[in-house]
């Protein structure tokens, strides 16, 4: 009896591990734990190259069923002048849901960086004005990123020179890789359709463009939740907008 009583408590003290372990496994997809990281070979447009450390967490809203979005995107390089180690997060918020950009590009210019990202998705691209072109541009002053025109951009500027495509399959590769290098990078980002992800635009995109973020509903968030401008209270917000 002794001795049954001895494997009733060690396989309930295992079913009581496997219980914690398959709990802590269903936690972590939920709220995003774990992550990868690895590094890309930036191709300047004056032919040199910037090593960019790229690393993203996943989490926050989906449809069930559906696996996790990237919630947060990080990337970190150093200025070959000064030695500076710069940083930018495509930030998760709850309005979006995820993180809000997907990264495109990161430039120099005249020592100054530059980043190009696209909104993640039709929520971010309300969020962040309906740009058309549909780019959200940052520059570094020196303390920190500020939004800024695209017609700050050089016009010179005009490659995307980042992996653009995050999909699973494709972050496998390159965390395998460590170092994404520059060819490989534009023949990943070759398969890419739309216009706006060819190649840096200057001129609007036409409305009803295939897979254009331009196609977007339009909506304004009000009291933690999105409405359209038909909808009585987006109505009212848009004419307070316009006035």
């Amino acid at each position: 009896m002794k001795t049954n009583h001895r494997w009733l408590k060690k396989i309930t003290k295992l079913g009581f591990l496997l219980m914690m372990g398959a709990s802590m496994s269903a936690e972590a997809g939920l709220f995003g734990f774990g992550g990868d990281s690895w590094k890309e070979e930036v191709l300047q447009n004056d032919g040199s190259t910037l090593i960019v450390k790229r690393s993203q967490s996943y989490g926050g809203r989906r449809e069930v069923g559906q696996s996790a979005p990237i919630k947060e995107h990080t990337v970190s390089f150093v200025l070959s002048g000064s030695g500076k180690t710069i940083t930018w997060t495509s930030e998760y918020s709850d309005d979006v849901g995820r993180a809000n950009f997907t990264l495109l590009a990161i430039h120099l210019a005249a020592g100054t960086p530059y980043v190009v990202a696209y909104p993640n998705l039709c929520l971010s691209y309300n969020k962040w004005g309906r740009p058309n072109p549909p780019y959200v541009i940052f520059k570094h002053d020196g303390n920190g990123w500020q939004r800024t025109p695209l017609e700050q951009l050089a016009a010179e500027l005009t490659t995307f020179n980042v992996v653009i495509s995050l999909q699973t399959y494709d972050v496998d590769r390159m965390v395998g890789m460590g170092l994404v290098s520059a060819k490989e990078i534009a023949k990943l980002n070759g398969d890419l359709r739309q216009a706006e992800l060819k190649s840096i635009l200057r001129e609007p995109v036409k409305r009803g463009t295939e897979g254009s973020a331009v196609n977007c509903r339009e909506l304004v968030f009000y009291k933690g939740a999105w409405v359209g401008p038909g909808d009585s209270i987006g109505k009212r917000m848009m004419d307070q907008k316009q006035k």
